[in-house]
């Protein structure tokens, strides 16, 4: 090769590297609420830190974060839980065309925003999970057990072997990677020995506390409070203090 050719393939690897280095680190929005310990690619987060495509987001044992996405969307990620970015299309500057995250293990809440219904997904180690103007909470646990309870709207769980809708505010689903997804059935404490831990659904049961934003016009516990005394929030130098109890927000119980 000449020593022409070879410096225009270096030039061209070089604009074809910049380029995918700039692809990844396409900002899809950015931290809101950092409490304790919440890291993503580049190590802790900070409260209006940018979040990326194929970021892995992680939280420590009472870690929280609360983040936004550029069309509005509202995703909560509550104590020793990891998500990745997965994949997002966007539609215009202020919607996304697509918008999938993957939810490995732990507490999340979702809140849809301004993109099309049909742009979101959330993959779970049991099944997919299809929001359609939506606010929710999922719980991944030990083995990959999958549980969804639906807040406001309509959401579709999907695996291998079929769907399972959620319409009625409070309904949950279960679901295993192996066996299959429970018929949707009003929630109740017994959840918790279904899944088998009550560290499940912190946002409804009171063990963690997100801000206003969060909690839409019909909030509540769904019945899940009340299932740890003292729940804890971090108080100066970091450390986790036991929260005060305040008045639960209006709406379903």
């Amino acid at each position: 090769m000449s020593g022409l050719a070879n410096k225009s393939a270096i030039a061209a690897a070089a604009v074809l590297l910049s380029a995918s280095v700039a692809f990844a680190q396409e900002e899809v929005g950015q931290a809101t609420l950092i409490k304790t310990a919440v890291t993503g690619a580049g190590g802790a987060l900070a409260i209006r830190s940018p979040v990326y495509r194929d970021e892995r987001i992680t939280t420590s044992q009472s870690g929280l974060g609360e983040f936004t996405f550029r069309d509005g969307t509202k995703f909560a990620v509550g104590g020793n839980s990891s998500v990745i970015i997965d994949h997002f299309v966007f539609d215009d500057a202020k919607s996304f065309n697509q918008l999938t995250l993957n939810a490995a293990r732990g507490s999340f809440r979702w809140i849809s925003g301004k993109s099309k219904s049909e742009a979101y997904q959330i993959v779970t180690p049991a099944g997919t999970l299809g929001v359609r103007g939506t606010r929710l909470d999922i719980f991944v646990g030990p083995g990959g057990i999958t549980s969804v309870v639906l807040l406001e709207g309509a959401a579709q769980f999907c695996d291998a072997n079929g769907c399972k809708e959620l319409r009625r505010r409070c309904d949950v689903v279960v679901a295993t990677p192996s066996g299959g997804i429970s018929d949707p059935a009003r929630v109740d404490r017994s959840i918790f020995q279904t899944i088998g831990t009550d560290s499940a659904f912190p946002f409804l049961s009171g063990r963690q506390r997100l801000t206003r934003g969060f909690y839409g016009f019909a909030s509540g516990s769904c019945g899940l409070s009340g299932q740890r005394s003292g729940p804890q929030r971090t108080g100066p130098g970091g450390a986790d203090r036991p929260e005060r109890p305040g008045p639960a927000p209006s709406g379903y119980d």
